[in-house]
């Protein structure tokens, strides 16, 4: 059974060097502000700008492998799931996001997975 999504497009957010490298950069979106993250092996995530556990800013957070820390109350969220680490619960929405070959990151903001196909 295929899952479609309720909305998604893809939108340029600028390049990769736009994100501070072990950081994030809000992108404000329809459905409020999402954090886009970029790890020390240039990698690149999207949650939802906000801890699990207190809704605090995780585009605040200290990004250390593919982890962020939420600066409130030291919640580690995984970057590449979105799911609360250890003896914390809960869970962000993942946004989908893709890094061309010309270093350009586009975001899909979406309420739904799997995700969307990716701009080449």
């Amino acid at each position: 059974m295929k899952v479609g999504f309720l909305k998604s497009s893809w939108r340029r957010i600028g390049t990769l060097d736009a994100i501070p490298c072990r950081g994030a950069r809000i992108v404000e979106t329809e459905r409020g502000p999402v954090a886009v993250f970029r790890t020390g092996d240039d990698e690149v995530f999207a949650l939802d700008d906000r801890c699990p556990r207190s809704g605090g800013p995780l585009s605040c957070g200290i990004v250390h492998g593919h982890q962020v820390t939420c600066p409130l109350h030291a919640t580690e969220v995984s970057l590449e799931t979105g799911e609360a680490i250890g003896q914390r619960v809960g869970r962000v929405l993942q946004h989908a996001v893709r890094v061309t070959h010309d270093r350009q990151v586009y975001l899909a903001v979406s309420n739904e997975f799997p995700r969307p196909r990716a701009p080449s």
